[in-house]
């Protein structure tokens, strides 16, 4: 006896879903954003130096370490990084994975961020970009 069979929505081809973020990561990534598209035409920075001058000069230092992390990114994933268009609902990996970076920070799972750093960033920039984005979080904590 031959029995045919149904399909449901269910059964439709699978498409991943965007990762979900919290809401403050997700603020995060769309102000990052932002400051990608304003630097798209600016110089890359060498990290090293860019950090040294922000911990040189701490008074306006706030509001570069966006900048600085942007525009030295592709330095400390050795690879041209993918930002979307801010309010885009969709997560580029670049952006999932800083994303994931700022949440292990809010969460304080040092080892998670340690993990998340390590596989992905060359050594000798692990301890600038960490730098970066613990900057960048605490700045969206004072909002």
């Amino acid at each position: 006896m031959i029995q045919a069979i149904s399909f449901r929505q269910a059964d439709a081809p699978y498409a991943p879903s965007s990762p979900r973020m919290m809401g403050r990561s997700l603020r995060i990534i769309n102000h990052l954003r932002l400051v990608a598209l304003e630097c798209r035409s600016a110089s890359r920075v060498d990290l090293d130096h860019a950090c040294a001058l922000l911990l040189a000069d701490p008074a306006d230092a706030q509001m570069r370490h966006a900048e600085t992390l942007m525009r030295g990114f592709r330095q400390a994933v050795c690879k041209r990084p993918v930002f979307y268009r801010p309010g885009t609902a969709d997560l580029s990996f670049d952006e999932a994975w800083l994303g994931r970076l700022f949440e292990a920070i809010e969460q304080e799972d040092k080892d998670s961020f340690r993990f998340l750093i390590q596989s992905r960033v060359p050594r000798w920039t692990q301890r600038n970009l960490a730098f970066l984005i613990r900057s960048i979080s605490e700045q969206f904590h004072k909002f």
